[in-house]
């Protein structure tokens, strides 16, 4: 398959049909994960409208963009955060007692993954984990970015990235441990197996 930098790059020399190929492969990812930002599926379309723009914007200016995935992801939280900072978003939750600094995605996380109660679960789950670990979830294992990707994206050392992952996953054992206690017959113990195969200390390398 063609990677997304050869792709960028024919992009960059006016081939349509690269382009076409662009949206394709990442159309529908960005409007899930922008939909999960902002829950307001139609100002999501818009924003992966402008993420796109941008990209070929940039690709006039530039000619050629390395790590084309993470450059994208990275464009549409911009453009979230820029939305939530605007007088139009305040405008439209005036009536909130008080501004979040990023509203939940958490609903409808599960439909990126199998439909499974324990997925499901985890993706209701993430609500009690901190922001910046929610989104590193989400984006490692809800959108499949790499590390280095992520880190890229959020612009946070890589390190912090494993780190935020390794205490999300802690987090989200105990949670998920503690409700199975509660159902035992619905959870059995099937993330209490993935998640010690999952954590890795922040020291090692994760792929």
């Amino acid at each position: 398959m063609i990677s997304d930098e050869q792709l960028a790059e024919r992009m960059a020399q006016g081939e349509q049909e690269a382009f076409e190929l662009l949206v394709t492969r990442y159309h529908g990812p960005l409007l899930s994960y922008i939909t999960q930002q902002l829950g307001d599926r139609a100002k999501a379309e818009d924003f992966v409208q402008e993420t796109f723009i941008r990209l070929i914007r940039h690709l006039e200016r530039h000619g050629s963009l390395e790590q084309l995935r993470p450059w994208l992801y990275k464009v549409a939280l911009n453009l979230c955060r820029d939305y939530w900072r605007s007088s139009s978003y305040r405008s439209e939750y005036a009536s909130a007692a008080e501004l979040p600094e990023d509203p939940d995605p958490s609903p409808g996380a599960e439909e990126l993954m199998e439909r499974q109660e324990t997925v499901e679960q985890i993706a209701e789950s993430l609500t009690w984990l901190p922001e910046v670990q929610q989104d590193v979830v989400r984006m490692r294992f809800f959108h499949d970015l790499k590390l280095q990707e992520i880190a890229v994206t959020m612009d946070l050392p890589l390190s912090s990235v494993k780190s935020h992952l390794y205490g999300a996953l802690r987090k989200l054992k105990r949670i998920l441990s503690k409700q199975a206690e509660d159902s035992p017959h619905r959870f059995g113990n099937r993330f209490n197996h993935k998640s010690e195969e999952s954590e890795v200390p922040p020291h090692e390398t994760l792929h």
